[in-house]
């Protein structure tokens, strides 16, 4: 059985991250320097690298023969932890490792000197779900950490975490990756894998994957079981179920003009299409909640206008940014939260509406009035 894209193409080395440079850059300086602290915080949202991070970390400590502070992946130290077989790097999964015991557990085998790495290495992930207990025994245990001891902390809630082992750590914030970069990790990935893809195909897999590269790559395996060589946009768009930004835009520019009957044919015409109207649903109030931040910026954030485009690729391509933009200059702020307040009762609605398209046609209805 072939290996999936993410274990296949993991980045074994620094320089093959996406879309974290100041955490690269940062990390590699203080491995150069020999300034290696004993504990870090890695915090962002799912799939943006952080376990992989640790990993990479672990292994450029940990080298025999790193160059510029890159791990040569050659030696026997990096050859194991790459493998997931040494036996001195720990990874603790606290969603399902959450208790006192185990922390009191990895307590005991931190006295122990490594068996084989110059550092024992401790990575854990979803930290922010360890007990009160278990998060007070670990603070006492960083507090007392050997020198031959690392730890890696990861996870998706840091508010939840308390305040002292925070402060124990170094800490860095990952972010979600834009459509840019994700496109061409993907585009790689894709040459080594022998498909051809047209740049459209690439664009919708990294809009539906939410900044997450690992969502990403698991949209992409999914899509190549049922593809051969090529990736089509339609097949893409059908695979993944996914409603298309150029429907919401033409739908809203209806509900602008107050062109009632025209809307509601044109909702009649998706549901005809084969269009699932609660996926229309869904896509439709995240197409308004970005047009409300678009509009946000000629009312509100002048000056902050390119940070809230910059925000906005994640989701949108510059062809559907620009859409937006336009259309946020037809329509207010008023009108926007209008329009958001009837579909969301709309999506109450449609679990029991017997009609399918009842609910979104009422709220047409109220939003022309």
């Amino acid at each position: 059985m072939s290996k999936v894209l993410y274990r296949k193409y993991r980045p074994k080395s620094f320089s093959d991250i996406i879309g974290q440079s100041h955490v690269v850059k940062t990390l590699r300086n203080a491995i150069k320097n020999d300034n290696i602290s004993h504990a870090y915080l890695f915090t962002g949202p799912r799939g943006t690298g952080k376990t992989t991070m640790a990993r990479i970390l672990a292994k450029a400590v940990n080298c025999e023969d790193k160059k510029d502070a890159e791990p040569c992946n050659k030696c026997e130290s990096c050859k194991s932890i790459t493998a997931g077989n040494a036996v001195d790097l720990i990874e603790i999964d606290a969603a399902s490792h959450r208790g006192i015991d185990e922390i009191r557990q990895l307590r005991e085998g931190i006295k122990f000197s490594p068996n084989k790495l110059k550092y024992k290495v401790y990575i854990i992930d979803e930290s922010h779900q360890l007990t009160k207990g278990a998060a007070n025994a670990l603070l006492k245990t960083l507090e007392e950490a050997p020198d031959h001891a690392m730890f890696i902390l990861a996870t998706t809630e840091p508010q939840k975490m308390i305040s002292t082992i925070i402060s124990r750590c170094q800490r860095f914030d990952f972010r979600k990756l834009n459509l840019s970069e994700i496109i061409r990790k993907l585009e790689k990935i894709l040459k080594e894998e022998g498909v051809k893809s047209d740049k459209r195909s690439l664009e919708i897999i990294a809009t539906a994957s939410g900044g997450s590269f690992r969502d990403a790559e698991s949209l992409l395996d999914q899509i190549l079981t049922f593809t051969e060589d090529q990736l089509d946009e339609e097949d893409v768009r059908d695979l993944l179920g996914l409603v298309e930004t150029q429907y919401m835009f033409e739908f809203v520019d209806l509900l602008i003009e107050k062109k009632r009957l025209k809307a509601i044919r044109y909702l009649e015409k998706m549901y005809k299409e084969g269009v699932n109207l609660e996926e229309f649903h869904g896509s439709l109030l995240e197409y308004l909640r970005q047009l409300m931040t678009m509009s946000l910026i000629d009312a509100e954030l002048t000056d902050n206008e390119n940070s809230v485009i910059a925000g906005l690729r994640v989701s949108f391509t510059q062809k559907e940014i620009k859409q937006l933009k336009e259309q946020s200059e037809k329509i207010d702020l008023t009108e926007i939260n209008k329009m958001l307040e009837s579909f969301l009762k709309a999506g109450k609605r449609m679990d029991y509406s017997p009609i399918p398209q009842l609910p979104i046609e009422m709220a047409i209805v109220d939003i022309t009035a």
